[in-house]
């Protein structure tokens, strides 16, 4: 049992650091289509500091992070008896469909990376706003199922945190407005 506590500890200080560094990278995406809309030189100088920041970080920090948080989770779903309990329960099942949908959204995070690693800007710092909610509601959702380890209570924590995201818009497009009629 110590060991499997050890094996859980790990597993969630890199789960920790891999949405940290989801949360950033993303953040840095809205940076880097911002930049874009910058002058010369300031331009340049930004996009080539954004991109050196994306690397590092997703290469430094989000992908081993990634992989180690899902080593410590296959450690402990397949080779501890608890584990194999808990894959019998039909919480962990929603749980693990919320964590394929963090590797699909973590792959497409990845071709953004890509993209803008060529400076190649397809989508509107607004988007990418809008984008970085994915991994928090994901977060919550999962969260919610560990801790409540009911496969329909969750469902509460994640209506809850998507109401609190909508006033969370509103509020920065109002703000935005004001903004924008103070400036003029």
């Amino acid at each position: 049992m110590e060991l499997y506590n050890y094996i859980k500890s790990l597993h969630l200080i890199f789960v920790i650091t891999w949405f940290a560094g989801l949360f950033y990278i993303v953040r840095l995406f809205v940076y880097h289509a911002e930049a874009k809309q910058k002058p010369q030189p300031e331009q340049d100088i930004l996009i080539k500091q954004y991109q050196l920041m994306q690397y590092r970080l997703w290469y430094i920090i989000t992908w081993p992070s990634a992989v180690l948080a899902s080593v410590f989770a296959f450690w402990m779903l397949f080779f501890t008896s608890l584990g194999q309990s808990w894959l019998q329960m039909p919480w962990m099942h929603v749980k693990l469909a919320f964590v394929l949908l963090l590797y699909i959204y973590h792959l497409k995070c990845h071709q953004i990376f890509k993209q803008l690693q060529m400076n190649e800007v397809k989508h509107s710092s607004g988007f990418f706003r809008l984008w970085n909610e994915g991994a928090t509601l994901i977060l919550f959702a999962v969260v919610f199922l560990v801790i409540l380890k009911n496969a329909i209570n969750w469902i509460f924590g994640v209506l809850g945190i998507i109401t609190f995201s909508l006033l969370l818009m509103i509020g920065y497009k109002f703000y935005k407005k004001i903004r924008e009629k103070n400036n003029s």
